[in-house]
């Protein structure tokens, strides 16, 4: 039996189509496909500048570059994360602290940052930088208070949110309109809501902080507008730019991210009815109703304790069974690299221990996900709720 991924990309005839078009074109790089592509993506989220890149975690590279992270700078970011975030910050010296997260979704929380603001006796905060775990925005408008009253750039790692769509004041704004944050950033790897092959997106609504990631994405280079073979460099910068291949892929994905977007939801969904009757042991994560998802992971929460089995053992039993589920993510503080060994989060870690991800794809069937509920529930050896 074929192994099913915790995530994969769809590629179709018309994706095909269009990036063979670009490599017949003039240009395969900084050539009309990359303008394009980034003016979509500034009329869909509604935001003033976006700007393409090579990864997600260039994408967050660049965001700290443009808000000129130095050294001893204090950024802080959530113990559950993906590790790009905190590996650029610690390349640039920044001084690193970490806020606990939401037990369930694994999210940082208003609550939890304003604890670790205390807790460590912040006063001058550079950055923020928040993750919406799955693609589920929440707290938006609450981090874009905190942010007003500490004076910080709000910086969202929005690489799983693409897509998703945020309610504030009975209207509606897509994560990366920067409404709310100073810049956005995204990746557009294989497995995320759409592709470019490899990428990422930077978006913000500052003119300024635009002119620096552009600078800063091709070497710090400012060419000489009337003579093209001069130019200067004034602040060094990384060559961060994605081709106009990349590009293409990405306008051609595009035009179905609400057809991704919806078979995502339909596959949540059933996920949720499957496991219904099992909620005293297995709970889906209920999210506001202000947040209107991308459902880039499926994300399910296990009370290990009762049933006497552990996460790493249902995880080797999927594997065993083609079924290959993931962690998302191991937390910071845990990982042999990080430099404080005493630093100890409870949330984040009732988090680690007791959430997996299981596969959501754009033409995941139905009969594998019946599967995979099925091998979860029976290995665990549950019974149906007892008040049903």
């Amino acid at each position: 039996m074929k192994k099913i991924p915790y995530n994969k990309q769809y590629i179709d005839s018309k994706d095909i189509e269009l990036v063979s078009t670009a490599l017949k074109g003039k240009l395969i790089t900084t050539g009309k496909f990359v303008e394009s592509f980034e003016n979509k993506i500034t009329k869909l989220l509604k935001c003033k500048y976006a700007i393409s890149c090579s990864s997600g975690t260039a994408a967050i590279h660049l965001a700290l570059l443009s808000i000129g992270i130095k050294k001893n700078d204090v950024v802080i970011m959530p113990a559950i994360n993906f590790v790009a975030a905190y590996s650029m910050c610690l390349q640039m010296g920044a001084k690193i602290y970490l806020a606990d997260v939401d037990k369930l979704s694994g999210q940082i929380t208003p609550k939890t940052l304003l604890e670790c603001i205390g807790k460590n006796n912040l006063k001058a905060i550079k950055s923020v930088i928040t993750m919406y775990m799955g693609g589920y925005p929440e707290n938006i408008i609450e981090f874009f208070k905190i942010k007003k009253k500490y004076n910080f750039f709000l910086i969202e790692d929005a690489c799983h949110a693409f897509g998703s769509k945020y309610k504030f004041k009975n209207k509606s704004a897509h994560v990366g309109s920067c409404k709310h944050s100073d810049i956005s950033t995204f990746s557009l790897h294989p497995v995320k809501t759409f592709t470019t092959g490899e990428g990422g997106l930077v978006t913000t609504n500052s003119k300024l902080l635009n002119s620096r990631i552009k600078l800063f994405r091709s070497h710090g280079i400012e060419r000489n507008k009337k003579s093209h073979w001069q130019y200067d460099i004034k602040k060094f910068g990384f060559n961060y730019r994605l081709s106009d291949i990349n590009c293409a892929l990405g306008i051609s994905q595009l035009k179905k991210i609400n057809r991704f977007i919806k078979s995502r939801k339909i596959i949540y969904n059933f996920y949720k009815k499957e496991f219904q009757k099992f909620s005293d042991t297995i709970k889906i994560i209920n999210f506001s109703k202000s947040c209107n998802p991308s459902y880039h992971l499926m994300l399910v929460s296990i009370d290990f304790t009762n049933t006497k089995k552990t996460k790493q053992k249902l995880l080797k039993f999927l594997q065993r069974n083609n079924v290959l589920a993931q962690y998302h993510y191991i937390p910071i503080f845990k990982l042999s690299a990080y430099p404080r060994k005493n630093d100890y989060f409870e949330s984040a870690m009732h988090y680690y221990k007791s959430t997996i991800s299981l596969p959501i794809y754009y033409n995941l069937e139905k009969k594998n996900i019946k599967k995979i509920t099925s091998l979860i529930i029976n290995f665990l050896g549950i019974e149906k709720n007892s008040n049903l």
